[in-house]
């Protein structure tokens, strides 16, 4: 187990049995049997994906991406929830990046954060103005746009003296991205829950990555969040992020449990099964004591 993160030994787990106590976020949270029960799925789960890939290792001090959607709110509300517990020995600072999208509600995020006495920064960066003006019409923003708030979030991160750059994404992001790249990209790959950054000098983590869309949007509607739509991505229709949404839906419809089971399957993986010659040394496979020049059968 990683240092600092021992993980519950069961229901009665002194670390886990507060019902409805916690941070100063939760004070307006429901005192309900099932909201309760919900949040502890998610923590678990978040305490699970934390422990299953070592991300607390080295770790002091983490970068919050924070974008007023209800996965990032629900990550920062679990953390200072484990945190409150003693459970989290890193130190957190939320961040938002206003990327200058019209009609953006600049004070809903500061006035929550100040509200909550969540340490924050709030930076202001025009990527809007870039993505339109480099995107074609009719073609999805979110690549670049993405690109360019990474790369100010990991700006932030280092002069903020961060270990780590923490995003809220979750199961269904993870699957979405892995069926993307295997129907559009022609490759294997999704999102992990850890990540060195190409410079060698910040962790990308993703302690969501065991969590359900479904519980996090149950949990950001009990918990009241004050949710501030995308209207740049948000306003495009057809984008392939959304087919698969829908795809994976029908799928877990027709046949529950498929999800868990799919990303179960990311992993597992048995090179000598798959045909990337990269991973496994097909040419040097053969029969002992067949010689290369035995002619074929």
């Amino acid at each position: 187990m990683t240092a600092g993160l021992q993980a519950p030994q069961d229901e009665s787990d002194t670390a886990l049995s507060e019902d409805f106590a916690g941070h100063a976020l939760f004070i307006h949270a429901p005192r309900s049997v099932s909201f309760n029960k919900l949040r502890k799925r998610l923590l678990r789960q978040v305490r699970q994906a934390m422990d299953d890939f070592a991300m607390l290792k080295g770790q002091k001090r983490w970068l919050i991406g924070l974008s007023g959607g209800k996965d990032s709110y629900g990550l920062l509300a679990l953390l200072l929830d484990l945190k409150w517990r003693g459970l989290l020995p890193v130190e957190l600072l939320a961040c938002n990046l206003d990327q200058g999208q019209p009609n953006f509600p600049k004070h809903i995020l500061p006035d929550y954060l100040a509200s909550i006495g969540v340490k924050h920064r709030i930076e202001y960066r025009d990527t809007y103005s870039i993505v339109k003006e480099k995107v074609p019409e009719g073609a999805t923003y979110c690549s670049l746009c993405s690109r360019l708030r990474r790369g100010n979030l990991y700006r932030i991160a280092r002069e903020e003296g961060c270990d780590a750059l923490v995003l809220g994404h979750h199961r269904e992001d993870i699957l979405e991205t892995f069926f993307m790249n295997f129907f559009h990209g022609g490759r294997l790959a999704a999102m992990p829950p850890k990540l060195l950054n190409d410079e060698g000098d910040l962790m990308v983590l993703r302690p969501l990555a065991y969590a359900g869309e479904d519980d996090l949007a149950k949990f950001a509607a009990a918990m009241q969040f004050p949710i501030i739509p995308c209207d740049l991505c948000g306003s495009q229709d057809g984008l392939q992020r959304n087919a698969m949404k829908e795809m994976l839906a029908g799928i877990e419809a027709k046949m529950p449990g498929r999800k868990d089971a799919m990303l179960r399957a990311l992993g597992h993986v048995n090179p000598s099964h798959l045909m990337d010659r990269t991973l496994f040394d097909f040419a040097a496979l053969g029969l002992s004591g067949v010689t290369e020049d035995r002619g074929a059968a």
